[in-house]
């Protein structure tokens, strides 16, 4: 059955591609789960304008992302924490911390799950952080951890 996916499918296709797969799958998993529509020229209509709105968005939120990037690509935040023995902290720097320090150097509010951190930060010193705005935008900001003073 020749089917046009409105939605990714992993390792199937893409969104607005048009495929051939089983007919069991089209009609027991992809339709009912609105994942694909059956290839027919009224339905090629209706996804063509669901890809050019949805292409006019992306391209608006893109550029968006790339201004925002501009802006805090290479900032430089400096945040204090509580700190013990060998320069380790009481507790840990986490993605809202550095999310509430950027909006506070740079006015731009940031979502703390973009804000990449392999592993939370538990010492003192000097970090880069990648905070992933879109796909193939990703700004990274330098994170100085210093000690608070009493």
């Amino acid at each position: 059955m020749k089917v046009v996916f409105l939605q990714d499918v992993h390792n199937v296709a893409r969104g607005g591609d048009i495929k051939d797969v089983a007919d069991g799958y089209a009609r027991n998993y992809l339709i009912p789960k609105q994942l694909a529509a059956q290839a027919d020229p009224k339905m090629m209509n209706v996804i063509e304008a669901r890809i050019k709105a949805s292409a006019r968005i992306t391209a608006q939120t893109e550029s968006e992302m790339l201004e925002l990037a501009g802006l805090i690509d290479g900032q430089e935040i400096t945040l204090k924490a509580r700190a013990g023995v060998k320069d380790r902290l009481y507790g840990s720097v986490t993605p809202a911390d550095i999310a509430t320090e950027i909006e506070k150097a740079t006015n731009c509010v940031i979502d703390k799950r973009r804000i990449e951190l392999e592993n939370p930060i538990r010492q003192l010193g000097r970090y880069e952080v990648p905070i992933r705005l879109a796909r193939e935008i990703v700004p990274t900001i330098i994170l100085t951890v210093v000690e608070e003073e009493s």
